[in-house]
């Protein structure tokens, strides 16, 4: 099989699908594999190591495209590349569909089989997702301590406080994995932490593992505007596999924050948690909403794009084996991790929360 990796183009993406050790492993196993020159570049990898490790080089994203059957990306295709995307062609990467009608039926029409990092499943997790949601729940803590600092447009407020004044309220949408990660590192600034989920089994276990500062409770609607009132800063990190994320912050629920407090959605590669919620990129990451500060960047372990690289290509590379060794058809009969992350499927939709997200036909080609 002929793998081709191209170079991300989405404004402000560091990262690259596919590590020297992974051309290796491919290469090995009989498969060229064409990396497009300048594409490791962002991460810290020269050409000459993915020469060194057997792949050939490249010069443009149509030299990628017109040759290989596999595609791996680390982003959605963007709207200069779907033109060169061929009827039959696998693209592995993450699609978040629910997030864009646009890109679905782009997709669609491509008459591709899209395979989606976030819909993997194995043993009832998202081993492909969670490494980003890793570096995403990290990441928001320190974008949500640097936009509360008074230059950059927050309420000039210090997470940890200093002793003698109290420290910033944290409230997480979402004791998940992003959630956790927010908690953890919020925890260790000092702050005053809250992580707000609806399975109680969840926060049991955040409760016995969280450190005193950081508090679990149950996700109501009384619960969450209880603590919009105490936010400086709020996390939004819920989601529903495949799904569009689900509206917890209206419009209105903003004037009971305090004026110019800081919202991290998280959650805006599925479409956002909060109402007034808009992408961004790293360029220009914030905007003000009802004097609340907005950072809204859909690809935020891009900016760290040497540790989002290692640490995606360490759960991904196995995957993409599998679907070389005997084809993307064969490897969803005898996967089911594989054909869960099958979104769409020569011109159908197969992944049922997308169908219903654009109230779109569903296909159960993979049931």
């Amino acid at each position: 099989m002929i793998v081709g990796v191209p170079q991300e183009i989405k404004r402000d993406e560091y990262r690259v699908a596919v590590l020297p050790v992974g051309v290796e492993e491919l290469s090995r196993r009989g498969n060229r594999v064409l990396v497009q020159a300048g594409a490791g570049l962002g991460s810290g990898i020269a050409d000459h190591e993915y020469l060194k490790a057997g792949a050939e080089l490249v010069a443009t994203a149509e030299d990628v495209f017109s040759q290989a059957d596999l595609i791996l990306k680390v982003k959605e295709p963007q709207e200069s590349e779907w033109p060169l995307i061929r009827p039959g062609q696998v693209l592995f990467t993450y699609f978040h569909f629910a997030a864009g009608r646009e890109l679905t039926e782009a997709m669609i029409a491509t008459d591709a089989v899209c395979v989606a990092y976030e819909t993997l499943e194995f043993r009832g997790k998202l081993p492909l997702l969670t490494p980003m949601s890793e570096v995403a729940g990290r990441m928001s803590i320190q974008e949500g301590a640097k936009y509360l600092e008074r230059p950059q447009m927050g309420r000039g407020i210090l997470l940890g406080g200093v002793p003698g004044v109290a420290p910033a309220h944290i409230t997480i949408l979402g004791g998940g994995v992003v959630g956790a990660n927010a908690a953890r590192i919020a925890a260790g600034f000092q702050a005053d932490v809250a992580i707000l989920d609806i399975n109680m089994d969840r926060l049991r276990y955040l409760d016995d593992v969280m450190p005193a500062n950081v508090n679990v409770l149950f996700s109501d609607r009384h619960t969450i505007r209880e603590q919009l009132q105490l936010a400086d800063l709020v996390v939004g990190a819920v989601l529903i596999p495949g799904a569009k994320a689900p509206r917890l912050i209206q419009r209105d629920d903003l004037q009971m924050m305090k004026n110019r407090s800081v919202i991290i959605d998280v959650a805006i590669d599925q479409g956002g948690c909060i109402e007034t919620s808009r992408p961004t990129t790293h360029g220009d990451p914030i905007f003000i909403e009802e004097e609340v500060v907005h950072y809204c960047v859909t690809n935020m372990p891009g900016a760290v794009g040497r540790t989002s690289t290692f640490a995606l290509c360490n759960v991904t590379l196995p995957w993409a084996l599998e679907i070389v060794k005997d084809g993307i058809d064969e490897a969803a009969r005898r996967s089911k991790s594989i054909s869960s992350a099958i979104n769409v499927y020569r011109g159908q939709i197969t992944n049922q929360a997308v169908a219903e997200t654009f109230d779109l036909s569903f296909s159960d080609t993979f049931a």
